[in-house]
């Protein structure tokens, strides 16, 4: 009997750079996506299910057919500041949604491994770079999701096993725009397209983040799903922090025409974290990953993506 790797929310942004990567390896994917949205085209030896990650039943009976070999757990709600308003959705999403997922695997594909991607806004706000045991205490209702979500996947004796992800912020193609940096990349691209004014608004660029391509952060998943100790939290990211507005900077640097950058307050999120650091040391000297694109390339990528999908639109 072949046991596929599942790829929850497959059709999200890390979800399908995942598939890419499985993809190039020849993997047998099956990929979750929404019931009721358009089903993604299917390539090679991935498959797609409408599976709701809220159905617990639909949950079950999917497991139950499948038995998974490996998990890559992405489907949940990812956005930080919509958490403040969509509290009750966020929580759903990532903690009933897993809570239904290990349940099911627990159930019908015990032996099966899974990646369980928490959040590094499941740490205490901190000047000074997170490292694994760092204080636990989220400061936003989606950092208190997350973590909610690795309690759930943490102790199974009876299965599945599972292993946890801290990533701190990545980006890169694909890309939601209600994040800041896709968002950026948009506006340009929309104003290099002639079809809005030569501003962008933003909110505040003082903040420090350490990113991450996208196409790291999935590599960095498939490790420690393969090769990582069980309910062992390893963070997924770069080390080094640069603010927002430099990222910005670095954006507008490779515009095709001159763009002002207007300030707008009602981008401001509440209790917006002035930094978040990550020490990637554990992933790094355990599992010998360490963040291989430059950002620059990822932003040269990010932004082309938006110019195509402009000339195709």
């Amino acid at each position: 009997m072949s046991h596929p790797t599942l790829v929850t929310g497959a059709a999200g942004f890390a979800g399908s750079h995942l598939l890419d990567l499985l993809a190039s390896q020849g993997a047998d994917v099956v990929g979750w996506h929404r019931p009721g949205r358009a089903r993604p085209p299917a390539s090679g030896r991935l498959r797609w299910q409408g599976v709701d990650i809220l159905d617990r039943a639909a949950v079950r009976d999917a497991i139950r057919v499948l038995q998974p070999k490996f998990v890559y757990h992405c489907a949940g709600a990812a956005h930080v500041g919509q958490a403040w308003d969509t509290t009750s959705t966020t929580l759903a999403t990532n903690v009933l949604g897993t809570h239904h997922l290990v349940e099911a695997l627990r159930d019908a594909a015990p032996d099966a491994r899974v990646l369980n991607p928490s959040s590094a806004l499941v740490y205490a706000p901190s000047h000074e770079p997170m490292a694994e045991h760092h204080p636990l205490i989220p400061a936003s209702p989606y950092g208190l999701s997350k973590l909610a979500q690795e309690l759930i996947g943490e102790g199974n004796p009876d299965g599945p096993h599972v292993h946890l992800a801290r990533p701190f912020n990545h980006f890169g193609p694909r890309q939601d725009p209600s994040f800041a940096t896709s968002g950026f990349a948009r506006t340009i691209a929309t104003i290099e397209a002639g079809r809005s004014p030569a501003e962008i608004p933003v909110g505040n660029l003082e903040p420090l983040r350490d990113l991450t391509d996208v196409r790291d952060t999935v590599r960095a998943y498939q490790l420690i799903l393969e090769c990582g100790t069980p309910n062992r939290p390893y963070n997924v990211c770069s080390g080094r922090v640069i603010k927002v507005g430099d990222l910005l900077d670095l954006m507008l640097q490779r515009a095709h025409v001159p763009i002002r950058v207007v300030i707008d307050s009602a981008r401001y999120r509440p209790n917006d974290l002035p930094i978040v650091h990550g020490d990637p040391a554990r992933l790094r000297d355990e599992l010998g990953w360490t963040a291989a694109i430059p950002i620059e390339r990822t932003i040269d990528d990010l932004l082309e993506f938006w110019r195509e999908r402009l000339r195709t639109a």
